[in-house]
């Protein structure tokens, strides 16, 4: 798996949700990991990802909700990088959770649905 040296808590869920196929991932992830792989073992791992685990497409609601969240979340004093942005609104709009150690998702996730 990846990031064996990543927090045993995170892992821990991550494991939890391959295990019980709830586990999904999009293209922006796919990128982040691939982007972060070093050596065979861990693009071996992503190979089989790719195989086996369900794509959430970044669709026009996906960008949508994403400039939406980026508006919203900087209107409240909240920045995060884009990619991290796009990600979030990505699983908001599929309705997934995501399993992240990345303080920035729990800044987004605590960005209100309004502004009024």
């Amino acid at each position: 798996m990846l990031r064996p040296g990543g927090d045993p808590t995170v892992r821990a869920r991550v494991e939890a949700a391959l295990t019980t196929g709830q586990a999904c991932w999009c293209p922006l992830v796919q990128l982040e990991l691939w982007n972060g792989a070093s050596g065979q073992q861990e693009q071996k791992v992503l190979r089989d990802f790719a195989r086996t685990l369900p794509e959430l497409p970044i669709d026009e609601e996906v960008w949508q909700a994403a400039c939406d969240l980026a508006r919203r979340a900087r209107a409240q004093g909240v920045t995060a990088p884009a990619i991290d942005v796009i990600i979030a609104a990505c699983a908001r709009r599929h309705g997934a959770a995501l399993e992240s150690a990345d303080t920035d998702f729990e800044l987004l996730a605590s960005v209100s649905e309004s502004m009024g």
